[in-house]
């Protein structure tokens, strides 16, 4: 019997991971840039959420976001494969960045099939629900295909819904021209947004405050709960604390889940969704 090569998980900032859980799955994280006219900062390591936000404020624009870059990956990647490892790479989905592009491109350079890439189709904690599903598979004793071979028949099955406190951001982002914008706010429309094969969709909208929005994320992971996997599930929130000891009290004595998580997302994704944004995420069985 052959021995199994030791198998190393890297991931972007976007996955928005706990540091503790970063830690103690042992995944090495490349940063995506946020980048401010002539100032650059590395998402999650000389740049916080919060003090993004004081700069959004300060500076009365969003931040620009950009793609790792190949080089990030290829000197990760060569790293670990001279020390012997198989490398699995999960991060942000194709759709929303070139980061997917650029490891891709830096497994080209190496020429190495000791390096796997496995597509989320998804963002935030949803491919963080991913990499807890192969550290999962990894602990199992499974080699670096087997473990690729499960993660892309779950793709389909993870499920993310955020809804979004303000529109600012996605106005300043370009995605919500100004009279959709301007009525959304009359109307205190909370959109629910949703990633479905692999882009983001604009689902049920609630109106009122954010709470609104909140239940119909609550109702439908409970209409949802037998065929839910029971493993993981997220509580991925863009400075929003008290709306997740909400969620958390509303749900975790009603579902038959093990883990349900906390998580901060990061200046890349909140750059996008903006201050009081919570999503509930999880994997279908």
């Amino acid at each position: 019997m052959t021995n199994l090569k030791k198998i190393k998980l890297i991931s972007d900032s976007t996955c928005d991971l706990s540091s503790d859980l970063i830690k103690k799955l042992d995944i090495d994280i490349v940063p995506l840039y946020v980048n401010f006219v002539e100032e650059s900062y590395f998402d999650g390591v000389n740049l916080t959420t919060a003090k993004m936000y004081e700069l959004v404020k300060k500076k009365g624009l969003l931040p620009k976001t950009a793609a790792a870059s190949p080089g990030a990956f290829y000197e990760i990647f060569e790293r670990y494969l001279k020390e012997e490892y198989q490398i699995i790479y999960l991060g942000i989905g194709s759709k929303f960045s070139a980061t997917f592009l650029s490891a891709h491109s830096a497994k080209k350079m190496l020429e190495s099939d000791d390096i796997f890439l496995v597509d989320s189709e998804n963002l935030s904690s949803g491919s963080g629900l991913l990499l807890l599903k192969a550290d999962k598979f990894r602990q199992e004793g499974n080699d670096a295909q087997t473990i690729v071979n499960k993660l892309l028949e779950i793709v389909p099955k993870v499920r993310s819904q955020f809804v979004i406190d303000t529109l600012d951001y996605l106005y300043k982002g370009g995605r919500l021209n100004a009279l959709s914008a301007f009525m959304g706010t009359m109307l205190k429309i909370k959109p629910i947004i949703k990633v479905r094969d692999g882009v983001m969709v604009v689902g049920k909208k609630a109106r009122g405050n954010i709470n609104q929005g909140i239940n119909l994320l609550i109702k439908e992971v409970m209409d949802l709960k037998e065929e839910i996997d029971s493993d993981f599930l997220m509580v991925t929130h863009s400075m929003a604390h008290k709306s997740y000891e909400y969620i958390y009290n509303e749900i975790h004595d009603k579902l038959p889940i093990k883990h349900i998580y906390e998580t901060d997302a990061g200046c890349v994704i909140s750059s996008h969704c903006g201050e009081g944004t919570i999503g509930i995420l999880y994997i279908l069985k």
